[in-house]
């Protein structure tokens, strides 16, 4: 989690909603992302995005089922559908989100029961620091 706050530190200092994910296997990080939606003109460059896409391309394959998912805020739908397709062994997230977050908060994407894939999901992890990161952000905002 915390190679996961480092980027979501890099997308505060872009001027980025500070998120970050990074997608470790076998004990090695090999997806890193950070939000780049207003960098990339890309309304799809959440941080989780970025790091399943760069994991995918590391590991040579579209399933990631032997690894883990660290995001410091509860991914949104669009995240949280990418890693059931990833077919990802695990979720570990910090910050919950009441307005946007799929794993329990607004919805309930992962671990739905009509789908097939079940992961683990440990939330809560260092939660203080990722949510003060984004209140920060937010506070300065306004």
């Amino acid at each position: 989690m915390e190679e996961a706050l480092r980027a979501a530190q890099r997308a505060l200092e872009a001027g980025e909603v500070p998120a970050g994910a990074v997608v470790v296997c076998d004990d090695r990080i090999v997806g890193r992302g950070w939000n780049r939606n207003i960098t990339d003109s890309d309304p799809t460059a959440h941080a989780e995005i970025i790091a399943l896409r760069e994991a995918g391309a590391r590991v040579a394959n579209h399933r990631l089922g032997d690894c883990q998912l660290f995001a410091t805020i509860e991914p949104c739908s669009m995240c949280a559908g990418a890693m059931v397709h990833a077919r990802l062994k695990r979720l570990v997230y910090g910050a919950e989100d009441p307005k946007a977050g799929a794993v329990h908060s607004a919805l309930q994407v992962l671990n739905h029961p009509q789908l097939n894939h079940k992961m683990e999901v440990r939330g809560g992890v260092l939660a203080g620091r990722c949510a003060e990161l984004l209140q920060t952000f937010f506070r300065n905002k306004r």
